[in-house]
């Protein structure tokens, strides 16, 4: 996680490039690695990433011990051209400045690039960190400092309130003297803001650039956790009004842990109110305690918690309101799916890779979903998707710590076997539902059956089957036209390797999230999977003249 600082009086532009390599001292990698290997690939795929428009990679590719994590981010007000083009330049720096090592940072004015074989996403570090002061002679009174400490602490705040795409703030002010200066805060999105105070000793020097993973809470943390969990609880006559007593028009739908009703608050913001079910709940402190947490998981790709509340043997979760309902109210009705052309579906397929990689990887909690299905991905105005019902398994009595669970939470058809009789969860329950969901959108059918002609076969049979048969297009939706085909082509393939029987023959998320983004990866060839209506199964046809790229 870092974050960027950057005040300067109008006479003095800052012009700056920091290299620091290895250090966390986590020592070096030899060529032809596989961590090599892992990087190149990495750094590749991270700044030729033409879909991100927003300055911020953060991704991770291979498996531990040969693990890379990395971060870009680009200076707010930069278009994404410029963007990348500062990423490659970074990327070719950094590697030729810091050859063969597992860890490297560096610190540009338009951007940051970040690798490391440690986990650095949402992880809150003050190291390493690159002042540049301004050289300018200039004589600084009080009335100079506190407009300058007033600058920085509004910009705080604007930049905190950022969304999980942004967090970036600027600003000028004019002091008595007619100096004029400038401010600049930008977070990672990722940043999880506790209000830190601004070092009492910047604003008695002269401006400068302060780079830095992350800056220091001042506030002692246990009083800053109360303030949070203040902050989020909404007050049950509020909830009330906003739903018109939870009234029926308001309402909906209905899931496994509670009703869902559409609210509306006295500013005019929208919202979503989930109303768990009485016997579901846990004490007033434990579910205080897991919606901070949950509340902190926050994703363009997740619907966000925006609080709670508590009233009696009432529990209520407060959420964002996402207008385009569900992805099962458009792939599965005959009408509806025409409004999703290919181009959307793909979009909603990465997407939802990108929510779960989060959850899985990328958050500061480790959060298997248990219940991935296409009626938990809601669509915004842009149809982009956005993961709800995640960490329910925290706020309410189900067991989240433990790899086998007596009670199962999810929806047959979406769990993985492992998980529907056994009762074992993983990451890799998660990709098995992912895997039926790219499945469902590719076909616009219910997992459950598909229809030709009078037979109904289940989505998994068939498209195995389809697969073996060398006729795997039959299970595009007919409604979308060809002009993708090698990408949906792909797209059928990944998804057969997630529903597969063995989970370690299962890719993670993050794998999954390279095989979409890097068309000249070779995928391996999928095995049976589970739930295969037919008992024995003849041996694959040569796969090597499918073709994706």
């Amino acid at each position: 996680m870092l974050l960027f600082f950057l005040f300067v009086i109008l006479i003095s532009q800052v012009s700056a490039l920091s290299v620091t390599c290895d250090y966390s001292e986590v020592g070096n990698y030899t060529a032809n690695s596989t961590y090599n290997t892992n990087l190149n690939t990495l750094l590749s795929t991270l700044s030729s990433n033409t879909e991100i428009n927003y300055g911020f990679y953060n991704f991770s590719h291979g498996q531990s011990p040969d693990r890379v994590n990395a971060i870009g981010l680009c200076r707010g007000d930069l278009a994404p051209d410029e963007c990348r083009s500062c990423l490659n330049y970074a990327r070719s720096n950094l590697t030729q400045d810091c050859p063969n090592q597992k860890e490297a940072i560096i610190q540009h004015r338009k951007c940051m690039l970040r690798y490391s074989n440690r986990t650095i996403f949402g992880n809150p570090e003050v190291q390493p960190c690159t002042c540049l002061r301004n050289l300018s002679n200039v004589m600084y009174g009080d009335e100079f400092k506190q407009v300058l400490a007033n600058l920085m602490r509004n910009l705080k705040g604007v930049a905190a309130s950022g969304d999980s795409r942004r967090k970036y703030a600027t600003d000028n002010v004019t002091t008595g003297n007619f100096e004029t200066i400038y401010g600049l805060m930008q977070c990672t999105p990722d940043t999880i803001m506790l209000d830190p105070e601004i070092p009492p000793s910047w604003p008695a020097s002269p401006p400068f650039a302060d780079i830095s993973p992350e800056t220091e809470v001042k506030e002692d943390e246990v009083e800053d956790e109360i303030k949070i969990a203040e902050s989020l609880q909404f007050n049950f006559n509020t909830i009330q009004v906003a739903t018109e007593d939870f009234s029926d028009s308001n309402k909906l739908g209905q899931g496994g842990f509670g009703a869902v009703y559409r609210g509306r608050l006295s500013n005019g913001q929208m919202i979503a109110v989930k109303k768990l079910s009485r016997d579901s709940c846990q004490g007033d402190t434990k579910f205080k305690n897991e919606v901070l947490l949950v509340a902190k998981l926050q994703h363009r790709n997740l619907v966000r918690l925006l609080g709670f509340c508590l009233e009696g043997n009432e529990r209520l979760l407060v959420y964002e309101y996402v207008p385009n309902k569900s992805l099962d109210y458009f792939i599965f009705d005959p009408n509806m799916k025409a409004q999703l052309d290919w181009k959307s579906r793909y979009k909603i397929i990465r997407g939802i890779a990108r929510g779960l990689l989060y959850l899985h990887e990328d958050s500061r909690l480790r959060i298997i979903h248990r219940d991935l299905k296409a009626s938990n991905i809601l669509l915004d105005e842009e149809m982009s998707p956005k993961i709800a019902d995640f960490g329910m398994a925290r706020l309410v009595l189900v067991d989240q710590t433990q790899a086998n669970t007596s009670r199962i939470v999810g929806t047959y058809g979406y769990m993985a076997p492992e998980y529907a009789m056994h009762g074992q969860f993983s990451v890799k329950s998660d990709v098995f539902s992912f895997g039926v969901l790219v499945l469902e959108i590719l076909s616009g059918q219910n997992n459950s059956g598909i229809h030709h002609g009078e037979n109904v076969e289940d989505l998994l049979s068939f498209a195995w089957r389809s697969w073996k048969e060398g006729t795997a297009i039959n299970i595009v939706d007919p409604s979308l036209n060809n002009n993708s085909r090698n990408e949906m082509m792909r797209c059928i393939h990944i998804g057969l390797l997630c529903v597969q029987e063995n989970l370690a023959d299962r890719p993670t998320m993050a794998t999954i999230m390279l095989m979409l983004n890097s068309y000249s990866l070779s995928l391996p060839i999928p095995a049976k999977p589970a739930f295969y209506m037919n008992s024995r199964t003849e041996s694959l046809p040569d796969m090597q003249s499918w073709e994706y790229n």
